[in-house]
C-alpha cells in the first residue's frame, strides 16, 4: 500500500429525517468540492426541537479525511 498524506476537515450535516440522512447529506455536499474522500467519523450528535417538543432537525459534526493528490 503506498504512503498517503491526509487532510481532515470538520463539517456539520443536517436533516429533518434522521441521523443517518444528516451524515449522508453532509458527505454528499462535501463531495461536490472535495476529492479523494476516504473516511469519516461522527464526533457529535445534536438536534433542535420545535415548540411541541418534537425533533425538528438532526445535526451531526463529522470529521472527514481526504487524501492529497
Amino acid at each position: 500500500m503506498p504512503d498517503h498524506t491526509f487532510a481532515i476537515t470538520h463539517l456539520v450535516g443536517t436533516s429533518t429525517e434522521s441521523l443517518d440522512q444528516a451524515i449522508r447529506n453532509g458527505i454528499k455536499t462535501a463531495g461536490q468540492t472535495l476529492r479523494n474522500m476516504d473516511w469519516f467519523e461522527v464526533e457529535e450528535i445534536r438536534g433542535s426541537l420545535n415548540h411541541s417538543d418534537e425533533v425538528q432537525e438532526y445535526q451531526v459534526t463529522i470529521r472527514l479525511g481526504f487524501r492529497y493528490d
